[in-house]
Formats: structure tokens, C-alpha cells, sequence
């Protein structure tokens, strides 16, 4: 029985492991659903931006179609490599730094060896006293000489495009920014053996499979362009194959017999406008005023007749009758000249009156006459012992007292001035009656003695006292010690 139950184990277990070798993994499953390469670039319009991993993305074409939009930038070369970035330049020596052209022309660097090789021929005591006293001007270049360099013949340093980034060896690689399609260098015809005038290698095989599909529109001689003169088509040395026609002997990518006349210039299309489109739009209303003005001129041209017929001594009493029939009176005529000052003292205290004012054709004398400052005499003084006394003073006796229309006095009705003698007195118009030339000058007195007392200088004397007290104490100490 034992042996029975072992013989049995063993024959579920070999029936268990062939199950298991006929079930699919889940990455073999992947892997078979997964489109290959070539099938990957028969399905995008842009097969050139498919990388070798392209294919295990989850979704391959959104991929591929997103690397095709325009300004994408691409993911660095060197994410999936496993040393770190740059590794491989440890042992590379690095060039040194080269002046640009535009600056080594100016002859810098042989002025800077020169002066290095006398600093290195100087002894120490001669460099200790440089440092000391450095001299100046060891490297002059003419000015006209750096201007050049830097504003006429300064160059734009190569500077990498949108979205291009660095990668190990990039420097390395050759620059086909300045190599055309078709054209043939030089040094490529030597490499290629190719003779003078003769055809290039390849076209034995554009000839068979069609021009490049990257370049439609290029043309290529014996292809789809004709042959130089004094060629020949064959495949002997030299010779230009045999031109690409079909079974009715009609060329099947372009004009490669030159049989067929010049392409005609392309044209714009009918629909686009040629005018300039900066220019500066006629103002319609403007020229339907002019010609309307036009037609009144021409409207009245039988009354402008009619009016060179008259005789001047007409011409000359309908002149008068207007100036007779005028309705202005003749008080109000408008003069030559119009002068707006007027009486400042009757403006000022808004008592002016119509013959007060004058009638604008001249100037009031009373502001004609008036004057606008007066120059006061300077004599020396002693500071004394005041706190804040002046070496000068002024003469007053000599200035003239403000006139009532300047505004100074009280008869003007207006505030005094600082520094005017008048003085100005608050009446009541109740007390008018019984006041008397007495009461008025008392009232005068009083006021020029308030005016007195709050323009008076102040009283330092106390302050002063105090100061000297002050001193006195100071050299007494002083004294005793």
C-alpha cells in the first residue's frame, strides 16, 4: 500500500508541472502582445524619433507622437546608463582656455607674455619695490584699436538650440548646420574617388529605388535633373546610368532629358490684395466738405460778377452807411490796447466804484506811481549783551510810509501789514454816535502801546544773570583748587 500512495504522488506531481509548463507568464504575455520596430515605424508619419525602448511604452504611438510635436524636448541620452554622469571624462585633459578671435587680434596676449617675461627677469628686491610702488600703464593698447575689437569685430559665441542638452561626446561629433543636401565638398569627392564632373557613387541606387524621401524637392542630376554637358548615361567610367523612365520611355521623377521649358514664376493668388497695407486712409468727410465749398463758389459766381461791377465811390458809401448804423455807442468802442489793471486799493476794499476804474486804455497813475521796494541803508552796531543781537542795523528813517491804496493804513478798511505803521481798531457801529476826535486818540494810544508791548523784544537780562552767576562759580572752584 505504501508503495502504491508513493507511485501515485509522484504521478500528480508530473501532471501538475506540465500544467505549469504550458501556462503563458504574464511578461512573456507582454512581450508577445508588443509591436516590434519596424511595425512601429510603418504606423507614424515621423518614423526618424523612434528609439529602441519606444516599444515597451504602455501606449507606443501616443509616444511617438508626442516626440514628433514641435519644441519638444527630448529626454537626455544618458538616463538609462548605468555609471554616473560624465564618468567618462576623468582621464580626458582639459583644454586650456582660448582667447576669442576678435580679442586675440588685438595682440593682448604677445603685450601680456612680454611684460611676464620681465616680471620673471626682475630680482626680489626690484619685485618688493614694485609692489611698493607699482607702475602704471604697462599694458596699453590704442583705444581705437579695442573699440574695433569689441564694436566692429566682436563675434556671437555658438550658442546650443532650444531643448538641446549636453551629453558625453557631443563635442566630438561633426556640425551639419553648414552642410547642404547634393553638394559635394572637396574634400568629399577626393575621399569618394570620385573624377572631376563626375557622378556620385550612390546614384546608381537613386536611380533603381527613387530619390531620398527626406528631400522631395531636391534636384539631382541624372535623376531628376539633367546631366552636365559633355556627359554621357552608361555604366562605363564615368558614365551617368541609365535615366529612370518608364515602359513608354517618359521620365518617372522629373525632367532628366532638360526637355521641358523654364517652371513659370509662382504667382500669388488673385485673391490677396496688393496694396500697401501701412498706407494712410483719405478722410472722406473732409474732401465732401471741399467739394461742397467747391459748389457754393461755383453757385455764387454770377453775384461775384455782379459785384466787381460796382464803382468804388459805391463800394466806399456802403462802407460808411455800416459804420454809421452801428448799434455800439460810441463810449464802448473796443481800443487798440487792452490793459486789466486796475485800482488795487479800491479792489482791495471792495470799494471800487465805476470812476475809480479806469476805462482800460490806460494805466492808474496811483499804480503807475507806486513803488515796488525801496533800499535801505546798512550801518554797523554793537552786539552788546544781548543773547541773539545783530552787528547792523537798518535805517528807517528814510522809508516812505505805505499809501492807503497799497492796503496799509485803516482808512482802507483792510488788515495792516507786519511791519507798517498803521494800526488797525475794532469799532462797534453802535458807539459811532457818541465817540469824539478824545475818545478816538485814546483808542489809538492804547492799541499802539498793545501793538508795542507784543512786538517788543524779549527780556533776556534774567537769563544773562544767571550765566555769569554761573561762571563766576566756575572760576571760584577753579581758585580754590
Amino acid at each position: 500500500p505504501a508503495a502504491a500512495a508513493a507511485a501515485e504522488a509522484a504521478a500528480e506531481e508530473e501532471e501538475g508541472g506540465g500544467e505549469a509548463a504550458n501556462e503563458v507568464g504574464k511578461k512573456a504575455k507582454r512581450r508577445l502582445k508588443r509591436l516590434s520596430i519596424a511595425e512601429l515605424k510603418q504606423l507614424v508619419s515621423k518614423p526618424e524619433v523612434i528609439e529602441p525602448w519606444d516599444v515597451t511604452s504602455a501606449d507606443p504611438r501616443l509616444l511617438v507622437n508626442l516626440k514628433s510635436l514641435r519644441n519638444t524636448v527630448p529626454v537626455p541620452r544618458h538616463w538609462s546608463q548605468k555609471r554616473k554622469f560624465l564618468q567618462g571624462k576623468r582621464g580626458v585633459e582639459k583644454p586650456p582656455f582660448a582667447l576669442p578671435e576678435f580679442i586675440a587680434a588685438t595682440g593682448i596676449e604677445k603685450i601680456r607674455a612680454s611684460v611676464m617675461e620681465k616680471e620673471n627677469a626682475k630680482k626680489l628686491k626690484g619685485k618688493m619695490k614694485e609692489r611698493v610702488q607699482p607702475k602704471m600703464g604697462k599694458i596699453d593698447i590704442d583705444y581705437q584699436v579695442l573699440h574695433d575689437a569689441f564694436f566692429k569685430f566682436q563675434s556671437k559665441p555658438r550658442l546650443s538650440r532650444f531643448g538641446d542638452t549636453y551629453y558625453e561626446g557631443k563635442e566630438h561629433e561633426v556640425q551639419l548646420r553648414q552642410k547642404k543636401p547634393g553638394v559635394a565638398s572637396d574634400e568629399l569627392q577626393k575621399a569618394l574617388g570620385m573624377e572631376l564632373g563626375g557622378p556620385p557613387p550612390w546614384l546608381i541606387n537613386m536611380q533603381r529605388y527613387g530619390p531620398p524621401p527626406s528631400y522631395p524637392n531636391l534636384k539631382i542630376a541624372g535623376l531628376n535633373a539633367p546631366i552636365p554637358e559633355g556627359a554621357t548615361y552608361g555604366y562605363h567610367p564615368g558614365g551617368w546610368g541609365k535615366p529612370p523612365v518608364d515602359e513608354f520611355g517618359r521620365p518617372l521623377y522629373g525632367d532628366v532629358f532638360g526637355t521641358a521649358g523654364a517652371e513659370p514664376a509662382e504667382q500669388l493668388a488673385p485673391s490677396l490684395s496688393r496694396d500697401n497695407w501701412g498706407a494712410v486712409e483719405e478722410d472722406v468727410e473732409g474732401s465732401d466738405e471741399e467739394e461742397d465749398e467747391d459748389e457754393e463758389e461755383g453757385g455764387g459766381g454770377g453775384d461775384g460778377d455782379t459785384a466787381s461791377e460796382l464803382s468804388a465811390d459805391e463800394v466806399a458809401a456802403g462802407i460808411s452807411s455800416v459804420a454809421s448804423n452801428s448799434s455800439l455807442p460810441s463810449g464802448l468802442a473796443t481800443p487798440d490796447s487792452l490793459h486789466l489793471r486796475k485800482q488795487l486799493g479800491a479792489q482791495r476794499a471792495g470799494t471800487a466804484t465805476p470812476s475809480s476804474v479806469t476805462d482800460g486804455a490806460q494805466t492808474p497813475e496811483s499804480v503807475s506811481s507806486a513803488q515796488l521796494y525801496q533800499v535801505l541803508q546798512q550801518r554797523d552796531a554793537k552786539v552788546g549783551g544781548a543773547a541773539f543781537g545783530s552787528s547792523h542795523t537798518y535805517d528807517l528813517s528814510g522809508a516812505a510810509p505805505p499809501s492807503s491804496s497799497s492796503g496799509g493804513g485803516g482808512a482802507s478798511g483792510a488788515p495792516p501789514r507786519p511791519g507798517s505803521s498803521g494800526v488797525a481798531l475794532a469799532l462797534d457801529p453802535s458807539e459811532l454816535g457818541s465817540l469824539d476826535e478824545a475818545a478816538l486818540k485814546e483808542r489809538y494810544e492804547a492799541a499802539k502801546a498793545a501793538e508795542k508791548e507784543a512786538t517788543a523784544p524779549e527780556d533776556v537780562s534774567d537769563i544773562i544773570e544767571e550765566h555769569e552767576r554761573k561762571r563766576a562759580r566756575k572760576q571760584e572752584g577753579r581758585g580754590r583748587r
